[in-house]
This record gives structure tokens, C-alpha cells and sequence, in this order.
């Protein structure tokens, strides 16, 4: 199995949006002389939570710990892997695509990376059901990635149990501004939608490095940009043609990548 990266909590959609990427991870059946992947290994906790049998190597691109998704990519090929030992036509299959996202959405505690990872695309969840975010925004992907790491779970504990209505409104309305800027292809309207209130700015403060970077791309002409998941990553939106240019902008403190949004979603070697 081939899954993309995803950089989710896509601005405001906190826990509800992500966007799939052009870095990607390989989980297969392990064949002689390739390294298998431990028990503990997220992909094959979720290879053997849909039934999995044997031993599986795994082989990726997306760092781990930086907010792209890694988990959430090797947990969809894991789970994806195991169907297909099962039922060779499961790919097609829209139930067993269901399955595979309420299982690895349920291990990782959360359904964006692994609705992304999974559908390809722009992707809208609640942890039971997906569907793709139409995008006719002419639009590049600029990710900086910073060589330190984040634990997931230790940034969700800094965050408050409770938000403000006004918060929670902000939210709501930006999230249905993004999807419509999406939609509709309007910039403009994308340079603003991907406002948040509920996690980024605590996020941030941990990491100020993340937010220079993330400064220094909009100062340079980005349309929009997010913390990636819950960082240190930033993901930018960048008018067609200007993505090189602006990841030259950012601190060389950390790697600037041009990525493409992955359509595909995870698929078959």
C-alpha cells in the first residue's frame, strides 16, 4: 500500500479537515530482507485490528512527529493492507473503506489524518464518515518542517476542556468560509478563512520558531497558512507559480518543501 502524508486541523477545522500530500509511506508484506515492522509499530497494530497475518515492512517519507500525518499514513496502510489479504477487491469497496477509516480513526483518537491519508484530496470527517472538499483553488503547497518533534498527545493536553461561544462561533463560520473559498476558488476569501481560535495560538507558544516561519511565508506573499496538525510543521497556500519563491523565504532553521495536494489517496503498489 502506497498513503500520503496529510497535514490536518486544516486552519480552522480543528479535528475535522486535512488535506493529503505528495510525501508517502509503503506498507507491505515483508518479503526477504526487508525490515519488519515491530508489534508496536502503529501500522501493524492496525494490520492485526482488521485481521492482518504475517509480518509487514514499512517504508516512508513523512517524518515522524512533525505534525504530516505519519501515524495516521501507516495506520491507514496497515488496516488497508489487512483488507486486502481478506478481500482482494476491498479497495473498490466503499464499506470496507468505511471500515479501515472508523478503525484507524479510533486508534489514532482523532479521523482527519487518516480520512486524508485515506481519500486523497481536501477532506471533511467527523471520525465515522468522510467525504472530499471540492478544491478549484489554483494553489501551491509550501511546508516547513522543522528538525524537532512534537508529541500529539502532550499538545492536546495544553489545550482547555472548554472554549468560549464566541471562540466556537469563530471556528464554525471560518470552517464554512474555507469550504466555500475551496469550492468557489475564490483567494481572497482562502486568505482569511484559515483563522483559528482554538488551538493554534497555545500551539504556537511552544514552538515560536513554527510561527516565524509561518510569519515569514505570509510576509512573503503566501495566501494563507496553518500549524500542520499539531506541529511544529506549517502548511502555506501559494498562488500557482510563486511556491518555489516563497520556500526560499523561509528560516533555514528547518526544510522547506513544495508539495503537491496527493488526489489518489492510498492505492496498491
Amino acid at each position: 500500500m502506497r498513503v500520503p502524508a496529510s497535514s490536518a486541523n486544516l486552519g480552522p477545522g480543528f479535528d475535522g479537515i486535512a488535506m493529503a500530500l505528495s510525501l508517502y509511506a509503503t506498507v507491505r508484506e515483508a518479503e526477504k530482507g526487508d525490515v519488519v515492522a515491530d508489534e508496536f509499530h502503529p501500522a501493524s497494530i492496525a494490520f492485526r485490528a482488521l485481521g492482518g497475518t504475517g509480518d509487514i515492512s514499512v517504508r516512508t517519507d513523512i517524518p515522524m512527529g512533525r505534525g504530516l500525518g505519519y501515524s495516521g499514513a501507516v495506520r491507514v496502510g496497515g488496516a488497508l493492507l489487512a483488507t486486502v489479504q481478506q478481500d482482494a477487491s476491498a479497495l473498490l469497496s466503499p464499506q470496507w473503506r468505511q471500515k479501515v477509516l472508523v478503525a484507524t480513526a479510533g486508534l489514532e483518537g482523532h479521523g482527519d489524518n487518516v480520512a486524508a491519508s485515506l481519500l486523497g484530496g481536501v477532506v471533511g470527517t467527523n471520525g465515522t464518515f468522510a467525504a472530499n472538499i471540492m478544491n478549484n483553488c489554483a494553489v501551491e503547497v509550501v511546508v516547513w518542517v522543522p528538525s524537532e518533534s512534537t508529541s500529539t498527545h502532550a499538545s492536546r493536553t495544553k489545550l482547555p476542556s472548554q472554549v468560549s461561544l464566541a471562540d466556537a462561533a469563530f471556528n464554525i463560520s471560518h470552517t464554512a468560509l474555507l469550504v466555500g473559498a475551496l469550492n468557489s476558488g475564490d483567494l481572497e476569501a482562502l486568505g482569511v478563512a484559515t483563522a483559528d481560535r482554538l488551538h493554534q495560538d497555545i500551539r504556537f507558544a511552544a514552538v515560536p520558531q513554527s510561527k516565524a516561519a509561518l510569519d515569514a511565508g505570509l510576509n512573503a506573499g503566501a495566501i494563507c497558512g496553518w500549524l500542520s496538525g499539531s506541529g511544529p510543521s506549517v502548511a502555506m497556500f501559494c498562488r500557482a507559480g510563486e511556491a518555489a519563491r516563497i520556500a526560499q523565504s523561509l528560516p533555514t532553521q528547518g526544510s522547506a518543501k513544495v508539495l503537491n495536494i496527493d488526489t489518489a489517496g492510498a492505492c496498491l503498489l
